[in-house]
């Protein structure tokens, strides 16, 4: 599909729906990703162009909305993404979580940009296969997302050759899984250990438990200042005194909100709310 001249004025009308469904700002610079994006939803609602799209939206079709939020949605994700931040919370977090947390033997973790479940996922590995006393605790591990679609797959926990090549160690890969023809299925054991939720994070939050962890990566870089700041605030606000948050290299508290103490370890930085 290819944009006419008068197709072109239909981009500012989806810069503003995609910010107030998702905070997600599309710069002009991003006006390819509407069209290269948005184009099989038009194929598949049998629509002509983006024209028919934007009108079909402003008649408040809820189907389409779904699909075009989980079309501009961002669902880049591996195991283990970029290490580092998984072997600080192996090494580090979870080992102080668990000492501060041993009176009451609970530990609380969300993921809360979850995508297609790798990062959930690899937490729960990392439970499973380093921390085997906490078979005693009440863990629960907690993943969100906007897009319906990716949790859908997520809550499913069947992956591609593909998508289990992306940085999946080939030990866990025999201890996890199971072959399914072309896919691999997660067992059913690591998968009871994840509880996932749709959550629009630049919108009203619903009542969360307290977290020890918290895992918001490389998400606040597709939001503004002013939702940036609110998304922390939130965060803070869920966040057990001493507890941890976890973003993306290109990210930082700093500027944004105050109460966290940034510490570096195994190569990267972690953020620990103030005990007070």
């Amino acid at each position: 599909m290819t944009l006419t001249a008068r197709e072109e004025d239909t981009f500012p009308f989806f810069q503003d729906y995609i910010f107030a469904k998702s905070a997600i700002v599309l710069t002009e610079e991003k006006r390819y990703l509407v069209e290269t994006r948005l184009a099989p939803v038009v194929q598949q609602a049998n629509l002509s162009c983006l024209g028919d799209l934007m009108r079909a939206l402003l008649r408040g079709d809820r189907q389409l909305e779904t699909a075009v939020v989980d079309a501009m949605t961002t669902n880049e994700t591996s195991w283990f993404r970029d290490k580092s931040p998984f072997e600080a919370l192996r090494d580090h977090v979870l080992a102080e979580r668990m000492t501060a947390n041993s009176g009451r033997r609970a530990l609380s973790i969300w993921s809360a940009a979850c995508s297609t479940g790798q990062e959930p996922y690899s937490v729960a590995m990392i439970l499973e296969a380093h921390f085997p006393e906490l078979s005693f605790w009440n863990v629960e591990i907690l993943a969100t997302d906007l897009a319906a679609g990716a949790l859908a797959r997520a809550r499913q926990g069947r992956f591609s050759a593909l998508e289990i090549n992306r940085g999946l160690p080939a030990a866990h890969l025999l201890q996890y899984f199971s072959r399914e023809g072309a896919h691999f299925q997660i067992n059913d054991s690591l998968k009871r250990r994840v509880l996932f939720q749709q959550l629009n994070l630049a919108q009203t939050w619903p009542v969360i438990p307290p977290q020890d962890v918290i895992l918001l990566r490389n998400v606040l870089i597709y939001f503004d200042a002013p939702t940036r700041q609110r998304v922390l605030a939130g965060v803070r606000a869920n966040l057990r005194p001493g507890g941890f948050l976890l973003l993306g290299a290109a990210e930082t508290t700093r500027e944004l909100v105050g109460g966290f103490v940034p510490i570096s370890v195994a190569g990267t930085t972690v953020y620990q709310l103030k005990e007070n």
